[in-house]
């Protein structure tokens, strides 16, 4: 079914791999590989001695188009869930319930494919998805499209797509259908009633075999056996020779070779062939009989003069029972690796697959994973399902979510807090430490000092944070006021980071001391602050100018004297050459 929404998809582009601009006849051609894209430019041997001028393009060749497409990015979105809800189920359930569960799981897939296949069919308007979606009922989609352009003109039964409608019906096995088309015909013709009556008691009584009813498979082939020969009698005898359309109807009920071959175009493929092959010439088919028939079919269908397509093979395969070359011709065939990685996980956990480790010592279905994902780590929004794929991957997610979590682009604030957050989940230190440092470093450029301020503290760069704290200081000697209050009043223990953090963090709660009129205590942190060394030089001057006011207060008695004398000599010290120092430039 994945093909077929494949082969879909490539009818909606414009097929050709040729660069415009690019004479890979005449020039040599040089690339250079990225993670999703291959930039390929023109170039020439060295000592060629060729004069001539060079394209001075560099072109940019995508691998892996198909994630741009929406609806496929609805595919794996869709799938991505899907996919997690195996993962996580994977030890809750016990060995009973493990079949439906994954008989389920194969069924949801399903369904996202046909429901992007539906999508597409209504944006692409008029054109025909010809390929299988149900092996049993669903493989024409426009079938039931002419079923209604044909009931709904003004004579359907004179309508050019009547004949078309009942015998493709009657090719898929879909007998109810059938029956009430040829009701419609019954009804214009009366003198031929009789006939329609026979032909409409003989499809009402085709047997189908129910799996979960009493009957076994024995009592069932002899139950068809007689209708079959009930039709062979019907047909011998003349009944609709007088009218070919339910005498072609009978003969498709026999199963006869020539006349489904006669229907070629309303079988489209081998397969549909095939089915129908099955359900009226062998409808107790055994799993290891599929490739037989598989086989014949496709022989008699393609007729010598076509050649096998690559899905041909895949689907040949697949009868066979042969995983690895299924996965292996899907791999090469199909333009991305969704199917092949899902299928394969699936049928690991289906204990389906034998684990082949490869060289480098991830096994397929890890590899498949891994290949997927990376492919999606080129989305500008898809990259944030590959993390989930990457972590379901034991050997080697770990080692390839480091390497693409640090491709993805920062663009925005909100972005890299997303990014940030999965690292952190899966304690990725340095890759959070690089996050941190990146937007520290944007923010500084864009004059964000609150913003870099705090993404140097989740780096926990001393260094960084050091000089962003002199940032804040020397804003505050330009301006006289402090930014970023509440990230500075609510640094907490995030201040030890540095002692300059430490500083600007203690000095700013002086401040709000002084504010709170509480001057001994203030008198007491700003002391500290002198004591502790901890100030850049240049705002020394800041701090005794800061301590003026203070010695102007009423000292209470729990402020030791020996202290607040040295404050009081060096704040004379200091006033003092200030006043020398303007009286001189004054002089001058």
């Amino acid at each position: 079914m994945y093909d077929t929404l494949q082969s879909a998809m490539q009818n909606q582009s414009v097929p050709g791999n040729v660069i415009p601009g690019v004479d890979s006849g005449q020039r040599h051609m040089g690339f250079v590989w990225g993670p999703g894209d291959i930039l390929l430019y023109e170039t020439q041997r060295k000592g060629t001695g060729s004069g001539e001028a060079g394209c001075p393009l560099i072109h940019v060749v995508r691998k892996d188009e198909d994630i741009y497409s929406p609806i496929l990015r609805k595919l794996f979105n869709e799938s991505h869930h899907i996919f997690v809800g195996l993962q996580q189920s994977k030890e809750e359930t016990s060995s009973k319930t493990k079949r439906p569960q994954f008989v389920s799981v194969s069924k949801n897939y399903r369904s996202v494919i046909r429901a992007c296949m539906e999508e597409l069919q209504q944006i692409a308007a008029g054109s025909l998805l010809l390929h299988l979606l149900d092996w049993v009922r669903l493989h024409k989609a426009d079938v039931d499209e002419k079923a209604q352009e044909v009931l709904h003109s003004d004579s359907p039964t004179r309508h050019h797509k009547y004949w078309d409608v009942v015998i493709c019906y009657v090719l898929q096995g879909r007998m109810d259908e059938a029956r009430q088309m040829l009701a419609k015909q019954a009804s214009q013709q009366p003198a031929a009633r009789s006939m329609f009556k026979t032909l409409d008691s003989l499809m009402k009584k085709m047997p189908v075999f129910n799996p979960v009813g009493s009957q076994t498979l024995t009592e069932f082939d002899l139950k068809w056996r007689h209708w079959h020969e009930e039709c062979e009698l019907h047909l011998q005898d003349g009944s609709f020779s007088s009218n070919s359309n339910l005498e072609t109807i009978c003969k498709i009920l026999l199963g006869h070779e020539e006349t489904l071959l006669n229907q070629k175009e309303q079988l489209s493929t081998w397969y549909h062939l095939l089915v129908t092959r099955l359900l009226y010439t062998h409808p107790s088919v055994k799993p290891t009989e599929l490739h037989y028939y598989a086989q014949s079919s496709m022989d008699l269908f393609l007729d010598n003069r076509s050649a096998p397509e690559p899905l041909d093979s895949i689907l040949l395969a697949a009868f066979e029972f042969d995983i690895h070359q299924v996965i292996k011709d899907c791999s090469i065939a199909l333009s991305n690796w969704w199917f092949v990685a899902h299928l394969t996980d699936l049928l690991d956990h289906c204990k389906l697959l034998q684990s082949h480790n490869l060289h480098f010592g991830s096994n397929l279905r890890e590899f498949l994973l891994l290949e997927y994902a990376s492919g999606l780590f080129t989305h500008h929004s898809l990259w944030q399902l590959a993390v989930d794929y990457f972590d379901h991957c034991p050997e080697f997610g770990r080692m390839y979510l480091e390497l693409q979590i640090e491709r993805v682009p920062l663009d925005t604030e909100r972005k890299a807090l997303k990014v940030l957050r999965i690292c952190e989940q899966r304690q990725l230190a340095e890759q959070v430490r690089s996050i941190c440092k990146i937007m520290a470093k944007k923010a500084v450029r864009n004059n964000r000092l609150g913003s870099a301020l705090s993404w140097s503290i989740r780096a926990k760069d001393a260094a960084f944070a050091t000089l962003i704290s002199d940032r804040f200081l020397q804003d505050y000697c330009a301006r006289g006021t402090f930014s970023d209050l509440d990230l500075i009043d609510n640094l907490g223990p995030a201040m030890l980071l540095s002692d300059r953090l430490t500083f600007l963090g203690k000095y700013r709660e002086f401040h709000k001391l002084y504010g709170e009129k509480r001057f001994a205590e203030a008198a007491k942190l700003l002391l500290s602050l002198m004591t502790a060394r901890i100030a850049p030089r240049s705002f020394w001057m800041t701090l005794l100018t800061d301590a003026l006011p203070l010695l102007e207060q009423k000292q209470e008695e729990d402020i030791e004297t020996t202290k607040v004398e040295l404050l009081r000599l060096a704040l004379a010290r200091n006033l003092a050459a200030a006043v020398v120092k303007e009286g001189t430039v004054d002089s001058l």
